[in-house]
């Protein structure tokens, strides 16, 4: 693709129409990631190995993907892709797609689930901060503005207790700074390939990271081990996981990249009032509060008029 292609493709998925699509399928990504990090912490804890329930897991959701992708991309479009495409689609689907996802329901294991949403949407800010010097989304006052006070909601929607860091936290954050790589990297690409695509080559190249992963440390006899309740939670959370992936990368290909993250921090506020439902209690005033600023600081962040800085980044 020549440069001049390159910079009509950018264009065309920054027009306010398909950004507006991409917007509202974050919105659905958001729903979907609060869900299932809220069903995950419990159906990691019912599955003997989390390994093995992340491979048995992304195995379900890459076979949906792939039938999604067989069903609306052509054959010619998956041979045309480039070499470097093909070699960053390697790097997604090695790291985010297979190391990313070890580290993060091997520390959800040991962890709860609130901590581990709030850990993982802390993604938009490492996102914030190479969007500008990898994707040309530049960020004025009013942006950063706004991405302070989704910040502060976050915090005060912490834990009662707060973050009691340990081994899980730690696994649960080196995997979110996967990702924020990952969608830096994905949204270059997503400008030349379609995101069924994309979303195939992540879960699919990923699989065969987590199946070497099981074969090389003996684990992969814990298949036998799970049981009829262990394949009902592989087959919810890999159905959860095909609507996140799909909805993720549609949407990080129609709209900024930080925008797409930011509306992806309501998935922690989901969690958090999933999990305040489940044990019957009431949020307490300060944890409402961050409610409140959360959603005003993704609403700010998305009000903000940010057409002109993006027509530049594509001159």
């Amino acid at each position: 693709m020549t440069a001049t292609g390159a910079t009509r493709t950018h264009l065309a998925v920054t027009l306010p129409r398909e950004r507006s699509i991409g917007l509202m399928l974050a919105v659905g990504t958001a729903v979907i990631s609060g869900i299932s990090v809220f069903v995950n912490a419990t159906a990691v804890k019912a599955v003997p190995d989390p390994a093995v329930f992340t491979t048995l897991k992304n195995l379900v959701a890459v076979v949906l993907l792939a039938m999604l992708a067989a069903a609306i991309v052509r054959p010619a479009e998956v041979r045309a892709i480039s070499r470097d495409d093909r070699a960053m689609l390697a790097v997604i689907g090695v790291f985010g797609g297979g190391v990313a996802f070890l580290l993060f329901f091997s520390g959800l294991a040991i962890s709860s689930a609130p901590t581990a949403a709030f850990i993982h949407k802390t993604m938009f800010i490492w996102v914030a901060l190479m969007a500008g010097p990898f994707l040309a989304e530049r960020l004025g006052p009013a942006p950063v503005a706004a991405l302070g006070v989704l910040l502060a909601g976050q915090i005060l929607i912490l834990p009662p207790l707060g973050i009691t860091w340990g081994i899980g936290e730690t696994m649960i954050a080196l995997a979110t700074v996967i990702w924020a790589v990952e969608v830096v990297l994905a949204k270059r690409v997503l400008g030349r390939v379609r995101s069924p695509v994309v979303g195939v080559a992540r879960l699919g190249i990923g699989l065969v990271v987590l199946v070497g992963f099981l074969l090389v440390t003996g684990r992969i006899t814990g298949i036998a081990a799970i049981g009829t309740t262990g394949w009902t939670w592989v087959a919810v959370t890999g159905v959860l996981l095909a609507g996140y992936v799909g909805t993720w990368m549609a949407a990080l290909r129609r709209a900024p990249a930080t925008e797409v993250t930011s509306i992806l921090v309501l998935g922690a506020l989901i969690t958090a009032g999933l999990t305040a439902l489940s044990r019957g209690s009431v949020p307490e005033p300060v944890t409402t509060t961050g409610y409140v600023l959360a959603l005003s600081g993704v609403a700010a962040l998305l009000l903000v008029r940010r057409s002109p800085a993006m027509a530049s980044a594509t001159e």
